[in-house]
This record gives structure tokens, sequence and C-alpha cells, in this order.
């Protein structure tokens, strides 16, 4: 009986994960900006609390298969030793700003796309264009001396991982202790909240969707250990491999797509059976010049600020934070205010109406 090649096995991992992730996500409404907005603008929490849960459970699912030896995201990219700050706090910044010209980032538009949005069509195209130029193509030349030639070393503690930074300021192994303190704190302010306690679809969706990025760290770190050709061990991110699937689409390479791709094709899938599910599949096209050219403009941001971050608000905020790296929170504070200064503008006329204390709760929100 002839064995099923692990590169082969790699991308239909990643479909299977991603048609489980973009199912949920799509009929739950899950979205990082949307959660941002209403505890901003109508203070509701509770999408905010649905996505810190999802972070947390990624956290402890991974943390747990670590310990069992089952996954080795200190391979990945997010725990190595030179922290890029500056891409951190800069591409944070205009992956916020992107984001809220567009109304969602690069995950929430692979699930409008599975809707019949063409918007987001647009926006994914810009995105992985913007990312393989930030990565490989004329605007890489710009981020080595700006965000790759200031990196931080942490070539002492082996790892940009808070875990380890701190084992070695003490000398003990504290990794699991700083995986079960963030846990608990995290856990705590989610529950803290009687009503959240009782929405039990949107746990079940935190869960699941935490659940997703922690199999990925198992799926690729299993079929590395099994392929004679190099696996980047990852688990979720929807900036880079955007782009490297329409290089998949329109190119011949003859390499397998690797488990990223997967993922992002079977998000499509799961948002369209999810949009199919729930009879919410309709086509919608910019309405005029201008929105499209803020969809253009914000998945420009959202592209180059996803590189220089290294990661979006899913590959940093949840699957970064799994790994306990120090780049993951100060991403998404960066992207949270540019956000916010993002919204302001579209919706208050001036970015500067972000540094104000109070906001009228009738505002509507960008992400509906």
């Amino acid at each position: 009986m002839t064995e099923l090649n692990p590169m082969l096995l790699l991308p239909l991992l990643g479909v299977f994960a991603g048609c489980v992730l973009g199912f949920v996500a799509r009929a739950t409404h899950f979205c990082t900006l949307s959660a941002l907005e209403r505890h901003w603008y109508a203070g509701d929490s509770s999408s905010l609390r649905t996505w810190v849960l999802a972070a947390v459970s990624a956290l402890i699912g991974t943390q747990v298969l670590v310990a069992l030896g089952l996954a080795n995201p200190a391979a990945s990219f997010y725990l190595s030793s030179d922290f890029p700050w500056t891409g951190a706090i800069l591409g944070g910044f205009m992956f916020g700003i992107g984001m809220a010209l567009v109304g969602t980032c690069g995950f929430g538009a692979v699930l409008r796309l599975g809707g019949g949005s063409l918007r987001a069509l647009v926006v994914l195209t810009v995105i992985g264009l913007a990312a393989l130029a930030a990565q490989r193509g004329i605007v890489g030349i710009l981020r080595v001396p700006i965000v790759d030639d200031l990196a931080i070393s942490f070539e002492s503690s082996g790892s940009q991982s808070l875990g380890d930074i701190l084992s070695a300021m003490t000398g003990l192994h504290l990794q699991e202790a700083v995986a079960a303190i963030m846990a608990a704190i995290g856990l705590a302010w989610v529950f803290k909240s009687a009503s959240y306690r009782h929405q039990y679809t949107k746990i079940g969706a935190a869960l699941a969707i935490g659940g997703v990025i922690a199999f990925g760290w198992w799926a690729t770190t299993f079929i590395a250990e099994r392929s004679f050709d190099p696996v980047q061990i990852e688990a979720g991110s929807f900036v880079v491999p955007v782009g490297d699937t329409i290089m998949q689409l329109i190119t011949y390479t003859g390499t397998w797509p690797d488990y990223a791709v997967g993922l992002i094709v079977g998000t499509l899938i799961g948002a369209v059976l999810a949009a199919m599910w729930k009879r919410d599949i309709r086509w919608e096209a910019c309405d005029d010049a201008r929105e499209l050219g803020r969809h253009i403009l914000g998945g420009t941001l959202m592209g180059v600020g996803g590189v220089f971050s290294m990661g979006c608000t899913v590959g940093q905020g949840i699957t970064g934070f799994s790994t306990l790296a120090i780049s993951a929170p100060i991403v998404m504070v960066s992207m949270a205010f540019g956000a916010k200064v993002g919204l302001a503008w579209l919706m208050e006329g001036s970015a500067f109406a972000a540094f104000r204390r109070n906001h009228d709760g009738a505002h509507h929100t960008a992400a509906e």
C-alpha cells in the first residue's frame, strides 16, 4: 500500500482546519474590528470577550501540545531571537488603519468573500500583492533598514517568548507558569461578565477557533517530522498566505501548496458553507470610485503592515499569542490604536477624535 505524501497531506490538513475556522467564524460573525467598534462605541464587550477567549484557548491548547511534545512553535518565526520592534509598532498601526478603511481584516475579508462580497475579493487581491511586495519585492528594500536592521536580539534567552525571557532573567523554568498566569488573567476577564457566561454559541465559537490554531501547530509539526522537504511550522495567518495563494493560482512551480495556503482555501470553503446555511449569500460591490479607492488603500496598508508586524489580527493576536511571543501584545495594541484613529477619521471626520474620552454611542459601525 502506497503511503500518502506528507507534502500532499499538509495542505489537506490546512483545508480541513480552514473549513472549521471559516464556517464557525462566518456563522457567528467573529470579527476583530467589529468587536473593537462595539466595545468602544456601543459599550458592548461580548464580541471582544469572544475574541480574547479564542486567543486564550489557542494559548492553552498550544502550550499543552508543547508540553506533550506534539507541537514545536519554537521553530516558527514568531519565536525568533530577533524581535523587530519597529515593525511591530509601525506595521501594526498601518494594519489597524487599513482595517478601519476596509471595515474588516484579511481574515474577515475571506469570510465576506464567502458570502459573495466582490469588495472583499478586491481587498484580498490587494493584500496579497502588497504583502508579496513587502516581503519579496521593492517595498522589502525599505523594510530591511527600518524594520529588520533595528531588531532587538534576545539571543541570551533563545527566543522572544515571554516565558523564555523571564526564565533567562531568573534562572528558573517559567514557561508553563507564565502561560498559566496569562490564561488565568484572560479567562477571569472573559467570564467576569455574568451575561457572557450564558452566551454558549459565542463561547463555543471561541473554543473552536482557538482549537483550530492549536491544531495548526500540531499539524505542521507532525508533517515536518515526517517529511524530507522543509516545512514551515505555522498555525494561521491571513497576510502573506493570501499572496502565496494568489501565486499558486497564477503560476506553476511544481511544488505543493503549504499548510497556510490550504488554510486560506479551507476558510473560504467554510465561509461559503456557512453563508449557504444561513441563506446569507448576496453579490456586493463597491458603490462608487471613492469606496473602491478606500478599499484599495486599506488593503495596501494591511498587506504591507502585516508583513512589517509579522502577522494580522489572527496571525499575531491569536497565533502569536499562543506562543507567548512578546510581539503579539505590542502588535495588537498598535493595531487597535490604528483602528481607533481610522474609525475616528471615517465616522467623526477627524483622526484626533480618537483621543477623546467619550464617544457618542449612536454612531454606526463601519464593520456592519
